[in-house]
């Protein structure tokens, strides 16, 4: 199935990271929201990232939570084929355009949560963006067992880092 993004990217002019996935899920477009199916942890561990609290599960407290945070947050793909949320099964992408969006901010940093992000924005977008995707492991449900190694939560810990620095 061939899928085009559906929401513009979440970011103002006080963005100092960019955080990446590849391609909103089924049941993340369903939910109305990036990262809207509640078996993804990304909001709970970005919070806990930030030693903050989790923010409601409403659209607008969530792009409320990234922008106070200087958090930006998009998808590397503009469109693709892909067969339900398997990353793994993309097929013909197109990226998407990121000028626009680093030069309307101060994104300092970009992370792409996922092995398929980190490569697709590396391999098409880093030249352009004047930086490469520093990796992150994937908050979906079909990556429950990383959840619990101590690697994840130090490797998330870099998105508070980069706002320190």
């Amino acid at each position: 199935m061939r899928i085009v993004h559906p929401w513009a990217p979440v970011f103002d002019g006080g963005s100092r990271v960019l955080i990446l996935g590849t391609m909103p899920s089924p049941k993340s477009r369903e939910y109305g929201c990036y990262y809207g199916n509640p078996q993804n942890c990304f909001w709970e561990t970005l919070a806990r990232a930030l030693n903050k609290n989790e923010p409601p599960h409403d659209r607008a407290s969530r792009e409320k939570f990234l922008l106070d945070n200087q958090i930006a947050l998009w998808d590397v793909l503009h469109e693709c084929e892909i067969d339900g949320a398997a990353d793994g099964s993309i097929k013909n992408p197109t990226v998407n355009n990121f000028a626009d969006l680093l030069a309307k901010t101060h994104i300092q940093m970009i992370f792409t949560t996922g092995k398929t992000a980190t490569q697709l924005f590396n391999k098409h977008c880093a030249d352009e963006a004047g930086m490469r995707a520093v990796y992150l492991p994937s908050t979906s449900p079909a990556n429950r067992a990383m959840r619990v190694k101590p690697a994840f939560s130090a490797l998330w810990g870099r998105v508070a880092e980069a706002l320190r620095e």
